[in-house]
């Protein structure tokens, strides 16, 4: 059988189970292990729920337990898997190897040398060094260009109760959680992570250096001003604070507004469509537009106005108890007086419209009458004598035409066609003054 190869990888592996509780390459309990192992119980699991709250696994069986498996090899086992005993979200799983630091073998001072065993224990040992070099690759590690030789902390009495901090030349060393010194002062000693307020500026200083005051304040160009640090600019919370507070302003103004805004906005719809009565939004009381326009409670009710609609189309009377609609004067049976409705001035040709005149359309008839009479009188230039008159009508004695041919007036006599003239040249248009003057 083959026997473990340790190659230069971390002996810690994680996996990530997400809310659906499973992750690629698991069945969603069972989890890869890359490293090799010797014993079952060098494996080691912890669970790290979405808070950061650390659960360390048993091996076994139950809640918070888990298996382990392997692929064997001479001295132990290649890889493997583990298989959680519980069903885990939203966790993270840190499986790791750690190798008790045990002498798991001893060789005989003399006879056969076990090359098997030794195999295993150089092997054991490669890999305890691995898990270490692990760790202290986790570890805070002076950088290899550092002047320190190493780093130092204060003994336990001194740190209790005080947070890690480093001294100018980086040195370790036990500083104060910052307790209050009121305002600051000189000639007073302050510890390292003293916190004081600068009573000229109002601004809060911590004491990075433990020292006795001198000088005179702001701290910020004291003579100590680089032994504190500035933790709270009070011109910049003032600043933020003016802000705060005209932002609250032009906010309760906003809100001002859009209530206005609002209560304008239920009123601009009741100026639209309200036909119940007027329009009372404080500042004038009146109908809306569709109440003018199509009717509602008391523009058509006691107001006496008549919407647009009956002052448009009306016809079963009067609108507003005086004056009938447009409608009504145009085509309608009412007028004004004896004057008449506009479609009677128009076309009414039964006789006079008010009493003494007539429509429009009865002188137009009576205009194209006229016209007739003349056009059918005198037949106009024609180049032979014509048979019929312009209408096609019987020839009637009297009637007149200019023959073009022989430059003459002719007049029908009842059966043929005479000149009436023969000299046209004195004629003002061929003949027609003297048609016209004959036939009037």
């Amino acid at each position: 059988m083959a026997t473990i190869s340790i190659a230069d990888n971390d002996a810690r592996i994680q996996h990530s189970i997400g809310s659906g509780g499973n992750v690629a390459g698991s069945s969603g309990t069972t989890f890869t292990i890359d490293f090799p192992f010797f014993d079952l119980n060098d494996i080691n699991v912890i669970i790290t729920d979405a808070l950061g709250n650390d659960t360390t696994l048993t091996r076994g069986t139950g809640a918070n337990t888990f298996a382990v498996t392997g692929t064997a090899v001479d001295d132990g086992f290649s890889d493997g898997n583990i298989t959680l005993g519980s069903v885990y979200t939203s966790v993270t799983v840190t499986v790791f190897r750690d190798i008790p630091v045990t002498r798991t073998t001893d060789f005989a001072t003399s006879g056969p040398f076990n090359i098997a065993a030794l195999n295993t224990e150089l092997d054991r040992i490669v890999a305890i060094q691995q898990e270490l070099e692990t760790d202290i690759s986790r570890a805070l590690i002076l950088p290899a260009t550092d002047p320190l030789s190493g780093i130092v902390f204060p003994n336990s009495t001194t740190r209790a109760n005080k947070f890690l901090a480093f001294d100018a030349s980086g040195n370790a060393i036990a500083s104060s959680t910052g307790s209050w010194q009121g305002d600051w002062s000189a000639s007073r000693t302050y510890a390292q992570g003293d916190i004081v307020k600068d009573t000229s500026t109002g601004s809060i200083f911590i004491a990075s250096a433990s020292h006795t005051s001198s000088g005179t304040q702001p701290l910020t160009t004291n003579a100590d001003a680089a032994k504190w640090d500035q933790m709270v600019d009070i011109s910049t919370v003032t600043t933020a604070e003016t802000n705060a507070g005209n932002s609250a302003t032009a906010a309760a103004s906003s809100a001002t507004a859009a209530a206005a805004s609002a209560t304008s906005a239920a009123f601009a719809d009741d100026w639209a469509v309200k036909t119940n009565g007027v329009i009372n939004d404080g500042t004038t009381t009146d109908y809306s537009s569709k109440a003018y326009a199509i009717g509602g409670t008391g523009v058509t009710d006691g107001a006496g106005l008549g919407p647009a609609k009956d002052w448009a189309i009306e016809t079963t009377g009067q609108v507003d108890g005086t004056e009938y609609s447009a409608k009504e004067y145009a085509i309608g049976t009412q007028t004004r007086g004896t004057v008449g409705s506009a479609k009677d001035w128009a076309t009414y040709t039964g006789g006079t419209v008010d009493g003494s005149a007539y429509s429009a359309k009865y002188w137009a008839e009576q205009a194209a009458a006229s016209a007739d009479n003349v056009n059918d009188l005198y037949l106009g230039p024609k180049s032979a004598d014509p048979t019929v008159d312009n209408d096609g009508d019987a020839l009637t004695t009297g009637d007149l035409y200019f023959n073009t041919s022989s430059n003459s007036l002719k007049v029908y006599d009842g059966s043929a066609w005479n000149d009436a003239a023969v000299d046209t040249s004195s004629f003002a248009t061929k003949g027609f003054s003297i048609a016209v003057a004959i036939a009037l």
